[in-house]
């Protein structure tokens, strides 16, 4: 057997993975995503073996709930048939991989630095520099936005190339930051340290990289968390993904210059993170997932709180939905703009909500799950038609399925189980974490050496996967459609920039 199958959290030996020819391993790979739109990469990434460079693939098949793991030794002196001339799936995992390690390919079709991450293979290569498609035309012009934003926005430079107001192409360019937060998991030894990294890799999204951090912890420690921490990971991540899809209803509602619907949204977030202050201390849940501990136990009377403000919540945004999906300004706005069909949603491997608005029924809460969600039965939303429109109605139709998952839940609060012991990680283990959060899929991976130690921690937001979506999604719109395309994706810079 060319790969190892493995569960969600489920650690193994490092030595129980397969190491293949890269020949072997290219044709394993790519046939693998190619044989289905069920399977998708779900991480590819390269780790320093001695003067080698040992790559892992991981390639999840969601209609049967396994994820298939192989590895290859190279050497980078040598060059490479790329994964991304068959898969363009593969095209930022690759890049990712030549820019930290110097692996050249001989027909990578677009072969430039990702991140500019401070310990790149060649520092030459600056942000500065960054080689922009462009096109020879008298009849045609660019305009740059960013890198610097106004408001809460991060980093980011977006490049158009536009006839008059329509948008021919779309190039997005990021890697300002720096932050080199997969390195610091190695020099961090205390766990309250690696947990408040996990929590800040993507700001809004605290709960999702947490619970992932948790659960990967928890793999390697042979540690099988109590339900009452299993509940109250659920409960949060739902909470996260009201709050973020409330918000962002507010923000698209901005973009469209409806003052209404961007007030009422923005008001009907508040008591949803309020609620998360009153829980853990916290509006946006930061110290309340940890691995082998619930520091803040879910009580009944935080129950009838919650439902409290649920029930206040709902007919308020049921009713400014209703409003905003009946206005004809709104809907000529939202509906054929900014498409990504299911074709190119599947071509790029998109994620979460990216892929889910195109037709693609990708949700690790169904085909990977995780904490209770194998109870509540969960049931992806799916649209069809991959516009502005149908990822504004996702985001309204996920926040009503996720109310009803809470007062699901709610009927049952469990008992907290008391403080458990934590374990040193094991020895030589891989391990890999997926977790749907609002934005998408979630992937963390671990690597410990002869003592338990961490040799490599790889993370994945899925924005990684879905800033190339956002650039097929502009092609042949107006310009001006392009903040209401971009807010409907609401991707992460922090979140790429690892």
């Amino acid at each position: 057997m060319h790969y190892l199958t493995l569960k969600n959290n489920q650690p193994v030996p490092v030595s129980d993975i397969p190491e293949i020819s890269y020949n072997a391993f290219l044709v394993l790979n790519t046939g693998m995503v190619a044989e289905t739109p069920d399977r998708h990469c779900v991480n590819y990434f390269g780790y320093r073996n001695g003067d080698k460079l040992k790559l892992f693939c991981c390639i999840a098949d969601d209609s049967d709930h396994v994820i298939f793991v192989s590895s290859c030794i190279v050497d980078t002196d040598t060059v490479h048939a790329s994964f991304t001339a068959k898969m363009l799936c593969f095209e930022k995992f690759e890049r990712e991989i030549h820019e930290n390690f110097g692996l050249q390919y001989s027909d990578h079709p677009w072969l430039k630095p990702l991140r500019y991450a401070h310990d790149r293979y060649d520092l030459n290569a600056t942000v500065a520099g960054y080689p922009f498609y462009s096109i020879d035309s008298e009849e045609l012009h660019e305009v740059g936005v960013g890198p610097i934003h106004a408001g809460i926005i991060e980093p980011g430079h977006f490049r158009f190339i536009c006839n008059g107001e329509q948008i021919l192409h779309l190039e997005i360019q990021l890697g300002y930051q720096h932050r080199g937060i997969e390195k610091l998991f190695l020099v961090k030894k205390h766990i309250n340290q690696l947990s408040t990294l996990a929590e800040n890799i993507a700001g809004d999204t605290a709960t999702g990289h947490s619970t992932a951090f948790a659960h990967l912890w928890e793999s390697l420690c042979s540690f099988e968390a109590a339900r009452d921490l299993h509940f109250a990971r659920t409960l949060a991540l739902e909470l996260e993904r009201i709050a973020i899809h409330t918000g962002d209803l507010s923000a698209v509602c901005t973009d469209i210059a409806y003052q209404l619907g961007s007030s009422v949204f923005g008001r009907l977030r508040t008591p949803i993170v309020n609620f998360m202050q009153e829980w853990c201390g916290n509006r946006l849940s930061k110290g309340l997932i940890r691995p082998g501990l619930n520091k803040f136990p879910f009580t009944p009377a935080l129950a009838d709180r919650l439902i409290e403000v649920l029930n206040t919540f709902e007919p308020d945004f049921t009713e400014m939905n209703n409003e905003l999906f009946n206005m004809p300004s709104a809907l000529s706005r939202f509906e054929r703009t900014g498409v990504v069909s299911t074709e190119d949603a599947s071509t790029i491997g998109a994620v979460g909500m990216a892929a889910r608005s195109s037709g693609l029924k990708r949700d690790t809460r169904a085909s990977h799950p995780h904490s209770l969600y194998a109870e509540l039965n969960h049931e992806p939303v799916v649209k069809r038609h991959g516009d502005v429109y149908s990822r504004v109605q996702m985001r309204k139709k996920e926040v009503l399925q996720s109310i009803k998952y809470l007062h699901t839940l709610l009927t049952d609060v469990p008992v907290p189980s008391g403080p458990h012991t934590l374990n040193n990680p094991g020895a030589d283990l891989f391990a890999l974490s997926l977790v749907e959060g609002w934005r998408g899929e979630i992937c963390h991976v671990a690597l410990t050496g002869s003592e338990g130690e961490l040799l490599l921690y790889k993370i994945k937001d899925p924005s990684f996967h879905n800033w190339l979506a956002l650039a097929m999604s502009v092609r042949n719109n107006e310009i001006s459609d392009f903040p209401i395309c971009n807010k409907s994706f609401n991707l992460s810079y922090s979140g790429h920039d690892l």
